[in-house]
């Protein structure tokens, strides 16, 4: 794994939030942008560790954890774990580190994230990676979400939930073997005080989920999406996701300078190291 410097900067309501930092001396001499890694709703930086140990030889990452997950604070007001917030505090980040052109690559609210950012200053995104996500999410992969977000399930032993988590999300990375389940439970899972396993998260974060219908009015996220697309831009969708459809992306790439790539037998989302995924990352980076 590639070396990097645990950082933090603080929101506007004085939470203390944590980024992965990547140094690449050559990306600064060359004056590439940075890479900012956005990750999914109950995700870390750890998420990107692969993708960051690819990258940081010749560009800078970043690799912020969003209010109420990994080593970030978690939010007093639980009703602040909204996409609007969030994307105040990613703005507090960039304004920290004096980031003003960068690469985004978001992962499902990651990617919502990017497309947010897009819209409210279209020259900022040098490039842009959405990784199962668009302008509109499908209802069943909401739903699904809601299922499991804010449970609050524990485990005595990594082998435990390395098979809880084969047991639940088994349609999702059908061709993993135990060691990479057990990878993965240890990039969204923590050893807690108490000695038991634990996602590493806030459940609170599920509470805004449970406003009453209507209370969120509904965003056409696709002009939004069209603010990216004037840019280098890649769509990748797993093969069997419920939250970007087919006809979702397929309309995505119908923009210029969209290229879309679908991961074979993944749902929902594709980790960022398959080999598919890398390449194409890669070739992203090169339009830069």
């Amino acid at each position: 794994m590639a070396d990097y410097e645990d950082r933090y900067w603080t929101s506007s309501d004085g939470l203390r939030l944590h980024f992965r930092h990547y140094e690449s001396e050559s990306a600064r001499a060359a004056g590439r942008p940075p890479v900012l890694c956005l990750p999914g709703l109950t995700r870390n930086a750890r998420d990107f560790e692969d993708l960051a140990a690819a990258l940081s030889g010749q560009w800078r990452v970043l690799c912020p954890e969003m209010r109420g997950r990994g080593d970030s604070d978690y939010a007093k007001d639980p009703m602040t774990y909204t996409p609007l917030h969030y994307l105040q505090d990613v703005q507090a980040l960039l304004a920290q580190e004096g980031i003003e052109r960068f690469v985004s690559i978001g992962t499902s609210l990651g990617g919502l994230l990017t497309m947010l950012l897009a819209a409210i200053n279209p020259s900022s995104i040098a490039a842009a990676v959405l990784n199962d996500v668009g302008p509109e999410v499908s209802p069943s992969g909401l739903e699904r979400i809601r299922g499991y977000v804010g449970q609050g399930r524990n485990f005595e032993t990594w082998m435990h939930a390395a098979r809880a988590l084969q047991e639940s999300s088994g349609d999702v990375y059908p061709d993993w073997d135990i060691t990479q389940w057990l990878r993965y439970a240890k990039r969204i899972m923590v050893l807690g005080s108490g000695g038991r396993i634990a996602f590493d998260y806030d459940m609170k974060i599920a509470e805004p989920f449970d406003a009453p219908e209507g209370a969120t009015p509904q965003v056409d996220m696709w002009p939004m999406f069209d603010a990216l697309a004037t840019r280098p831009l890649l769509v990748l969708r797993g093969e069997t996701s419920d939250i970007l459809s087919p006809e979702v992306a397929a309309r995505m790439a119908t923009r210029p300078g969209v290229e879309l790539v679908t991961l074979p037998r993944i749902g929902h989302a594709p980790t960022l190291d398959e080999p598919e995924s890398l390449a194409a990352i890669e070739r992203l980076l090169a339009r830069v």
